[in-house]
């Protein structure tokens, strides 16, 4: 049976103040984000922003000859839709479901109107958040690009691990060693070779396109610097949405 969904489970939507989130709340739609959906081609046109819950998004950038990589992930940390309120209704990334399961949708032009409010007791609150957020983005793009071009196959799979493991609610994650090679764009054998190097450590147990963390101490031993660049950044950017959340989630309990 699938968990009840909240839009409280998404940090940003939680952040909110209660004045602009009640004037949000109405417009935010629920939506099956299944594994493999894109949300998204690169040069589409955007209609919505999304917010997941449950459901980790991959965004990729594709090259002229279709090849693709993974440059960022968004979870329930984030929103996916970044181009609308950054002064472009396009973008050359391609939006695609790696993790199955839900997220709240909301129509472009709402968006961008509360990005932008300029006046009234919600002005500025949502376009604060919004920046803060971007900004761990980047990190997040930027830290990716070096580690792809420094670091080895077992360190970018450690990293991956552990930050598609920051967004999920338990140690299983649902993703075949052909996948996670096409998103961080290197050759399946190198994945192949990497992950039986972590399972036969014990960190990893490796099955049908099912992976389950066994040491999350381990991986973190072996995970090169920029997992924790990119984790203390988000941390630091955004400890109040966090606490925001918390305290959404316990009023709410």
């Amino acid at each position: 049976m699938d968990t009840p969904q909240s839009p409280n489970q998404n940090c940003l939507l939680a952040a909110l103040p209660t004045a602009e989130f009640e004037h949000l709340a109405p417009h935010l739609e629920l939506v099956a984000m299944p594994l493999g959906d894109v949300l998204y081609e690169s040069g589409g046109q955007l209609q919505h922003a999304y917010f997941p819950t449950s459901a980790i998004v991959s965004l990729h950038y594709v090259m002229e000859n279709g090849a693709s990589s993974e440059i960022a992930g968004v979870g329930n940390e984030g929103v996916v839709g970044t181009p609308l309120f950054m002064g472009g209704m396009t973008t050359p990334s391609r939006a695609v479901v790696s993790t199955g399961g839900y997220g709240y949708r909301l129509k472009a032009r709402l968006l961008m109107e509360e990005f932008h409010r300029a006046e009234g007791r919600r002005a500025g609150v949502m376009q604060h958040l919004l920046l803060r957020y971007i900004q761990a983005l980047m990190t997040q793009v930027s830290q990716t690009a070096v580690c792809n071009r420094h670091h080895s196959v077992e360190q970018q799979l450690c990293r991956w691990l552990l930050l598609t493991l920051d967004r999920l609610p338990s140690n299983e994650l649902t993703m075949t060693q052909e996948l996670i090679a096409s998103m961080l764009g290197v050759r399946r054998e190198g994945i192949t070779e990497a992950a039986g190097h972590l399972q036969q450590a014990g960190c990893i147990s490796y099955r049908r396109g099912h992976i389950t963390v066994l040491d999350r101490s381990g991986l973190e031993s072996r995970v090169c610097e920029c997992y924790a660049v990119v984790k203390k950044e988000h941390d630091r950017l955004l400890c109040d949405v966090r606490n925001r959340q918390e305290q959404s989630s316990a009023s709410h309990g």
